[in-house]
């Protein structure tokens, strides 16, 4: 991975970053669409079951298929790259050698440790599923790939738009996975060069949106 512009610290792309929802035609490089997804992929996973996917979109048939399924947001009409972040909710029951085996090589464990670790991780999973909530932890990985995405792109002098209002089955069709319930749709994004300079909207005070030890009684 080489980045050659000038780079930004992560706390310069948190505050610079902005929503953007008017784009340029001009095409994203392959070189910044490589980097951009390794380091989404570099992304914390719980249990480091890497349970998500990215399907990327710049085809035009692709782009007008995830267009329609947004009700024609104007970012995900005129973006030319459509990034469609999945949640594997059901990846646990698949085969994870490889995952052990990377972290065997790297020195993050040994073979013993991976294997009790793979165990935990299956029970752990087995506790999610019964509670009803392994599609949410999936999607909670896939977000945050995403959010990583999202920063590493403003480094990269691109913009994006993450993006809510689209209808899931729609986007699972556009992406060849319609009627498979053991996916799901986390988020999408618009990634591309800004036609438009966004100021910053506005945050409320630290003093409203944080609190210490209890959530704030009668809020």
């Amino acid at each position: 991975m080489t980045i050659t512009q000038q780079t930004l610290s992560v706390v310069e792309a948190i505050r610079t970053r902005r929503t953007v929802r008017h784009y340029r035609p001009d095409p994203v490089s392959e070189r910044d669409l490589d980097v951009l997804l390794e380091l989404a992929a570099e992304a914390p996973s719980s249990w480091n079951l890497q349970d998500r996917s990215i399907v990327v979109v710049s085809s035009e048939e692709g782009r007008a298929a995830l267009a329609a399924a947004t009700g024609g947001q104007p970012q995900a009409l005129e973006a030319p790259v459509l990034l469609v972040f999945l949640a594997e909710p059901q990846a646990w029951r698949e085969d994870r050698a490889d995952v052990r085996r990377r972290a065997v090589a790297s020195g993050a464990g040994n073979e013993e440790f991976a294997a009790a670790f793979a165990e935990a991780s299956t029970a752990f999973q087995l506790d999610l599923e019964e509670r009803g909530l392994t599609r949410e932890y999936a999607v909670k990985d896939a977000v945050i790939a995403a959010s990583f995405l999202l920063l590493a792109a403003t480094e990269l002098g691109l913009a994006t738009s993450p993006m809510n209002g689209w209808g899931e089955e729609a986007v699972k069709a556009a992406v060849g996975v319609g009627g498979r319930e053991d996916i799901a749709v986390a988020l999408l994004v618009a990634l591309g060069h800004p036609a438009e300079n966004r100021p910053h909207p506005g945050r409320r005070s630290l003093a409203r949106v944080v609190s210490r030890e209890r959530y704030p009684a009668g809020r």
